[in-house]
């Protein structure tokens, strides 16, 4: 299993050194379109490979989805916990009532009384 592991990171590794190298151009990145930048006077761009800006939107598109995701589970995550609260509740309760009921008895007579 760790072959194929290591099988589909080399794959995936070699198509993005193959991106990368196929994409080397500069770009020019813009924030605003140019007839909107004009008139504010703002101009926020940059200049950068191409690999990068989309290697860069990749990665924070998956940011974003990650947190979606995140977001979108929190009451399961609620529940879960809620559930597991509740669950350890009753557990030491009836931890509490065994030892009540047959404090002080053997284990084969406590349930030999349970059979009866």
């Amino acid at each position: 299993m760790k072959y194929i592991k290591y099988t589909f990171w080399a794959i995936v590794g070699t198509a993005l050194i193959i991106v990368g190298m196929a994409n080397r151009d500069i770009v020019t990145l813009r924030a605003m379109p140019e007839a909107l930048a004009a008139p504010l006077g703002i101009s926020p761009d940059i200049e950068m490979p191409l690999f990068m800006a989309i290697f860069i939107g990749v990665g924070v598109g998956l940011l974003i989805g990650f947190l979606w995701e995140w977001v979108r589970e929190h009451r399961m995550r609620a529940d879960a916990r809620a559930t597991g609260r509740e669950r350890d509740a009753l557990k030491r309760e009836v931890d509490s009532l065994k030892e009540q009921k047959h404090e002080g008895k053997d284990e084969i007579v406590a349930l030999l009384d349970k059979a009866s």
